[in-house]
């Protein structure tokens, strides 16, 4: 039985326990809604960029601040949010989760999880907006980041830190060179993240197959905002991935950034702008549309060593329609970008692949990386590919040429056809060195091209049987000393004999 006096304590004791809160929620209700954008009344204390989020649970930014309404994009579906819904406020600039808890995931532009392997386990969030690190904090690359394809190390060299264009017309290899450098990663602690903008699901998983396959998803995330998902998430992707990488980038380590690809993201974010009736500027693309790549691409850098010396370095792709790299958003993004490798149609349908057009194809910094060996051997490549395609183009008019000519032709096929690299086949730069070595001094000048590769493939094979040091120190010292290319000559000249005797005939 109790007794009343122990109940009135017992009361007592929880009446002082009480205690008044009061939570003050900002919110808004929706005016009208449509094409993934709300209007919303009453969120007057919203900050730009702001995350918001509706009844039903779907998320929007806060995109548009106007003087009696704000224009929120929608993350998701549209579908459950009426007019007249509540619209809360977060207090907080979107973020994604961020370190290692995301290596070998499938996540989309907010972080969530596609790929049914459970939730991402990090404490980690990094806000999708940065500001870039300033000049003082960034010092110039000089490390070089291999992609393992021949003609890119030789001729159109990447550093870590550097924003390199990938650009070309659709189907021309764009995304096999950006998945040939991820593979090419492997080993080298770098952390990669793909970042697939408006492309087909069936493609995403593809990728996610051969990485599987190659077992470079240990070191890599990959970020989908799908050809199916509205145009706000289209336009998050990017930031959100380059969120993930700084996380990398200032604790001191590498990440490398894929953005596959920038014009469906100008794209996307079109369509947002004119929806919230922002005006239309050229080809209906918004004013800022420049600072939309701008200021995602200067978020790339390699900073200085007493900043702890990470690197994010950044690999844009833009499609160009018809080979036209002076339209509009290929300009822009080349001014923004230290260089590109521009894949051209005509040359991938004659079998040159990666088809890279070496006279619009540039690196503006990534010489400065490039390993002393590579240097050495590759110095006048280039330029003389570029001879080479000029005088190719010349010869086709004319029938009579003198010899000189002739046998700047016939070197010039050669090296054209040793540049020749299948996917998911990357070259470590020691094997790139003695390949470019053996075209450059001429050594394949008599060879018929046919027997070109298979020469190629006979000759490193060799080399690595026979003389392990040559090839050993190149790799490790990345310089070819004078007595180890007089001992490389020698090789290659061994092996030639024995290679012409074989096919003689």
């Amino acid at each position: 039985m109790l007794k009343p006096e122990e109940v009135t304590s017992a009361i007592k004791a929880e009446i002082q326990k009480y205690e008044k809160k009061l939570k003050m929620e900002s919110v808004g209700y929706v005016l009208q809604v449509g094409d993934g954008i709300a209007r919303v009344y009453g969120l007057e204390e919203a900050m730009a960029s702001e995350l918001v989020e509706f009844a039903d649970g779907t998320a929007g930014i806060a995109f548009n601040l106007e003087t009696n309404n704000v224009g929120v994009v929608i993350l998701g579906s549209d579908a459950n949010i009426k007019e007249g819904s509540l619209v809360r406020r977060t207090e907080k600039i979107v973020q994604v989760p961020a370190g290692r808890a995301l290596l070998g995931r499938i996540v989309n532009p907010l972080g969530l999880p596609l790929d049914s392997k459970g939730p991402i386990a990090t404490k980690s969030f990094r806000p999708v907006e940065f500001v870039p690190p300033n000049v003082l904090k960034r010092q110039p690359v000089k490390e070089p980041l291999q992609t393992g394809i021949k003609a890119i190390d030789s001729m159109i060299p990447i550093g870590r830190g550097q924003r390199e264009l990938i650009i070309g017309d659709r189907q021309t290899g764009k995304t096999a060179i950006a998945i040939d450098t991820i593979v090419n990663q492997k080993g080298q602690e770098v952390y990669c993240i793909y970042v697939a903008i408006g492309q087909k699901l069936s493609s995403v998983v593809q990728l996610a197959k051969t990485l599987e396959a190659e077992g470079a998803m240990d070191y890599t995330t990959i970020v989908v905002a799908s050809s199916e998902d509205p145009a706000p998430l289209q336009y998050l992707a990017p930031y959100a991935g380059c969120a993930m990488g700084e996380e990398y980038l200032y604790t001191g380590k590498h990440a490398l950034l894929i953005y596959d690809d920038l014009s469906k993201h100008a794209q996307a974010y079109r369509q947002l702008s004119l929806l919230l009736q922002r005006p239309p500027g050229r080809e209906a693309y918004p004013g800022d549309v420049f600072y939309l790549h701008s200021r995602l691409l200067e978020r790339a850098a390699k900073l200085r060593d007493d900043s702890g010396g990470g690197s994010l370095t950044a690999l844009p792709v833009i499609e160009t329609q018809a080979g036209d790299i002076a339209s509009y958003i290929p300009t822009n993004v080349i001014s923004i970008t230290d260089g590109q490798i521009y894949l051209e149609g005509d040359l991938f349908y004659a079998g040159v692949r990666p088809a890279i057009n070496v006279g619009l194809s540039v690196s503006r910094v990534g010489g400065n990386a490039q390993t002393k060996a590579m240097k050495q051997v590759a110095g006048m490549l280039r330029l003389s590919l570029a001879q080479h395609r000029e005088l190719a183009a010349f010869a086709q008019l004319s029938t009579d040429l003198d010899k000189a000519t002739k046998d700047q032709l016939t070197h010039g096929d050669r090296m054209v056809e040793i540049l020749k690299q299948n996917i998911l086949s990357p070259l470590p730069l020691a094997k790139q060195v003695l390949i470019i070595f053996a075209g450059i001094n001429h050594y394949l000048d008599d060879i018929k091209l046919e027997l070109v590769k298979k020469f190629e493939v006979e000759l490193i094979d060799f080399i690595e049987k026979k003389h392990t040091a040559i090839e050993h120190e190149i790799q490790s010292q990345k310089v070819l000393t004078e007595q180890n290319e007089k001992r490389l000559r020698e090789a290659i000249e061994a092996f030639k004999k024995e290679f012409v005797a074989r096919h003689a005939g």
